[in-house]
């Protein structure tokens, strides 16, 4: 016997919304997904609120035939998004691949809002994350009262992702332990969540899928099984494949939080967020950028979301501390604090890279004053 699950996703009225910090995908760009679904003509899946084509340009950006301007929520290879947004489309549950930084989890909301028009229905992998925070968990004043039964069942947001035909959301997957992680074999095979203690089960209804993160350098923490990593279709989403391309999204970035946290615009920082992609890219590649100089790279992944960290941190600075614009001294201490994680190791790393590369660099006198002010 099957079981019904009644949905439980609350609307934040407007006032909260505007209020929130972060507020969701699905209500930061609700004009943006109102507009699209209006003008979307082509064939959707079940319960989509948007076609394929449609979600695949909220994510990439364009301009409608009526002038709006959808703006960039990943900018990176087309391919990648369309491959992610047609598993979607089909009964395979997809896995995106990445070292950290590669904005998994920005992409994966941003998915589930297109799609569902809630990103909400999200399960956070942890080391201490339990079978109950997949399958379901149970009131125990209920339980204790009256026994198993529908009133003290509390379904997860998979369980109500499946009875709803929505979009869930696991993030971190090889965090969670190998044995809570199998949870998802019978869902995603069989599509359908067993409920032994009441003799049911759910079944997924049509538009019901699943979108895991997982980042390469927890490879081995929790490998998948194959049985499981058979049910995922996986997508690697790669660090910008240009300079260009990484200031542009860090720039983004940055314009956006430093909106939500009323920072004012910073049209001269362009210099200085070039600046701070340069060294990340240097760093993590191993190599100067006119291909001349081997550097050593630090522990650290110096990933892109951590370059708009520095970046947002530099601004804070220079608006509350300085004269509003962003210069090498806002930007110097946030860089040292993300390559120099390993005390002893990465400090060789760093000082190497200021004396042979930062020194010499023309235009960068001011920049290496400020970093050696800093590290010392």
């Amino acid at each position: 016997m099957s079981v019904s699950v009644e949905p439980t996703t609350a609307t934040p009225d407007r006032d909260e919304t505007a209020q929130a910090l972060r507020p969701h995908a699905e209500h930061a760009f609700a004009a943006e997904l109102a507009a699209l679904a209006a003008q979307d003509d082509r064939p959707r899946p079940a319960r989509w609120k948007l076609s394929p084509w449609a979600v695949a340009t909220y994510l990439l950006g364009g301009t409608l035939p009526d002038g709006t301007v959808i703006t960039p929520k990943y900018v990176g290879p087309r391919r990648i998004v369309e491959v992610a947004v047609t598993t979607l489309a089909t009964d395979r549950a997809l896995l995106l691949l990445g070292v950290p930084g590669t904005a998994k989890t920005w992409v994966s909301e941003h998915l589930a809002a297109a799609v569902s028009g809630d990103s909400t229905l999200l399960v956070q992998g942890t080391a201490g994350t339990p079978e109950e925070a997949i399958r379901y968990g149970w009131n125990y004043a209920q339980l204790l009262a009256h026994g198993p039964s529908r009133d003290a069942l509390v379904p997860s947001p998979v369980m109500r992702a499946m009875a709803e035909g929505m979009t869930a959301r696991v993030e971190e997957l090889t965090r969670i332990p190998a044995d809570v992680q199998d949870t998802l074999i019978t869902i995603l095979s069989e599509k359908t969540l067993p409920i032994p203690e009441l003799g049911q089960e759910v079944q997924a209804v049509r538009g019901f899928n699943l979108i895991a993160t997982a980042n390469d350098r927890d490879r081995g923490v929790n490998d998948l099984s194959s049985a499981l990593r058979r049910r995922f279709n996986t997508v690697v989403l790669p660090l910008p494949e240009s300079a260009d391309a990484e200031v542009d999204i860090v720039t983004r970035r940055v314009e956006q939080l430093g909106r939500s946290l009323d920072l004012p615009a910073a049209p001269d920082g362009i210099e200085e967020i070039r600046r701070v992609v340069t060294v990340f890219r240097e760093l993590r590649d191993g190599i100067t950028a006119d291909g001349r100089t081997k550097l050593k790279s630090p522990s650290g992944t110096l990933s892109t979301a951590e370059a708009i960290s520095v970046v947002t941190n530099g601004l804070a600075l220079a608006t509350h501390f300085g004269d509003g614009v962003l210069r090498p001294g806002d930007v110097a201490a946030g860089i040292l604090g993300a390559v120099v994680r390993d005390p002893a190791a990465d400090r060789v790393v760093w000082q190497e890279y200021l004396e042979t590369v930062v020194r010499e660099r023309e235009g960068w006198t001011d920049f290496y004053r400020a970093c050696r002010e800093v590290s010392a």
